[in-house]
């Protein structure tokens, strides 16, 4: 499904997307409110929402599909702006992924194929992205994140740090001399423990668990 309230830009994605032969474009939506009620109609794989919407924006209707179909879509975000609060809020409502508008179209195609692998877009920028925002928020831990914490075995906890380091699962695997097989056993069973649906929710989970704070993050 594709939202954008610019009738050229969904034009063109559409273009790009339906040109692969494992796409297919099976809504459109030009405001939040439309994006909700078209994803709960024709219950796509994939969400691409622009984050600037009329209505109700990207952000706010992303919050509203996911409560509503939950792990049977991912959302991919759209934005002309850059890397910052829109991030963090646009994650924290459950988008797996997050694009700028100028990316070339092999980029476009290879984050929708991510996400709907059931994987997450988590850069090192995003994930910086992620830090920053909660050092300007201050807020104190989840008490309910630590039981789900403490059910990590020591060598998770330590994948789930470098998960919030931004590492990506080779870089992970380098750290602890370990093998990229082994490093993504580790990763499904955080996200089965700590019961997120991907590496995005799990470094926000990390954060206001209070497993790290803002100040510890590494590059």
């Amino acid at each position: 499904m594709l939202a954008d309230d610019q009738a050229l830009v969904r034009g063109g994605l559409r273009k790009i997307v339906e040109h692969e032969s494992d796409m297919t474009v099976i809504a459109e939506a030009a405001d939040g409110l439309q994006a909700v009620d078209a994803a709960g109609a024709s219950r796509p794989d994939v969400a691409v929402l622009d984050i600037r919407m009329p209505q109700l924006d990207g952000i706010e209707a992303t919050r509203r599909i996911v409560a509503t179909l939950g792990d049977d879509v991912r959302v991919l975000m759209l934005t002309t702006f850059g890397l910052d609060s829109y991030v963090f809020q646009a994650l924290r409502a459950g988008a797996s992924g997050f694009m700028l508008k100028d990316a070339r179209p092999e980029e476009l195609l290879n984050a929708i194929r991510v996400v709907a692998g059931g994987a997450a877009l988590l850069s090192p920028a995003v994930t910086r992205s992620v830090i920053g925002a909660f050092a300007r928020r201050p807020q104190a831990a989840d008490p309910t994140g630590s039981p789900r914490l403490d059910e990590l075995t020591e060598r998770e906890r330590e994948v789930l740090l470098l998960l919030t380091r931004g590492r990506s699962n080779a870089e992970i695997a380098a750290d602890l001399v370990v093998s990229d097989a082994t490093v993504k056993t580790h990763v499904a069973h955080v996200l089965m423990k700590l019961g997120v649906r991907d590496r995005v929710q799990a470094v926000i989970f990390a954060y206001e668990a209070g497993l790290v704070s803002p100040g510890e993050a590494g590059s």
